[in-house]
């Protein structure tokens, strides 16, 4: 039987540290993504008006949004499981009747919350600079909450993985910032030369964000059916990773 006191703990004290660091958590994502909108919405958007009968501020707002959901699910997930183990409390946490699948559900289910909540802020944020369209509401919050546990089980693993401070900021900010920007945020794949399209479909996020893009305006740079795919198939690597870090204590008991 599922111990929910335990979990409603862990839980419970992960919010809580978001809302003593409101700024941060809220505030800092959500003017960094107004200034998105000012800077490109001015500067590209005055030259390019619409990509396939959507305005150009309009189509950049899906990539936005995966763009923080991306960053901030690593990073919440991330720190939120390090600073135990680098205070020494993850021990009191893993002698306690607690199974592994509680602890992770707690820790991540805390993270991928604040992700979702701060994807729908910026969602209503973008609502004040450009008219927007949601086609399929509900495929869209699939897509927003999948990624958001995904990401954020893979920045549980990272916090775990991670032996510094330094470790946690290298995937969120050199690898899927970049990899971000070159997955269509701000433009769709279909206007590359071949030769770069086809680049482009090893860059796995170009998959996350043409599918989030297809439940907005129904466009979508490829296959929505392998955009979900993708999702689930990276959900389910990074459970079994979590599975096997709890199995064998790895960097947890040692």
């Amino acid at each position: 039987m599922m111990n929910f006191h335990a979990v409603a703990a862990i839980y419970g004290f992960e919010m809580a540290r978001t809302r003593r660091t409101l700024l941060q958590s809220i505030v800092s994502p959500v003017i960094s993504t107004s200034l998105y909108f000012v800077v490109f919405g001015a500067a590209i958007g005055s030259r390019i008006s619409e990509i396939e009968g959507v305005s150009y501020g309009a189509f950049i707002v899906p990539g936005l949004i995966m763009l923080m959901l991306l960053t901030q699910s690593i990073t919440n997930a991330a720190f939120g499981i390090y600073f135990p183990r680098f205070a020494g409390t993850i021990y009191e946490v893993l002698s306690a009747p607690v199974s592994a699948f509680e602890i992770a559900l707690g820790y991540v289910g805390a993270a991928a919350t604040k992700s979702i909540i701060l994807g729908l802020i910026i969602l209503a944020t973008s609502a004040l600079f450009v008219p927007l369209r949601i086609a399929h509401p509900l495929l869209m919050l699939a897509f927003l909450v999948l990624t958001a546990l995904s990401f954020s089980l893979f920045g549980f693993i990272l916090g775990i993985w991670a032996d510094g401070f330094e470790k946690l900021q290298v995937v969120p900010l050199l690898i899927i910032t970049p990899l971000t920007f070159l997955g269509g945020t701000f433009y769709s794949t279909r206007i590359l030369p071949p030769f770069w399209r086809t680049v482009t479909l090893f860059n796995p996020l170009v998959y996350l964000i043409s599918g989030f893009r297809w439940s907005f305006f129904g466009l979508a740079d490829v296959n929505v059916g392998i955009s979900a795919a993708s999702i689930l198939v990276f959900l389910a690597v990074c459970l079994a990773l979590v599975w096997w870090i709890f199995k064998t204590g790895y960097r947890l008991k040692t």
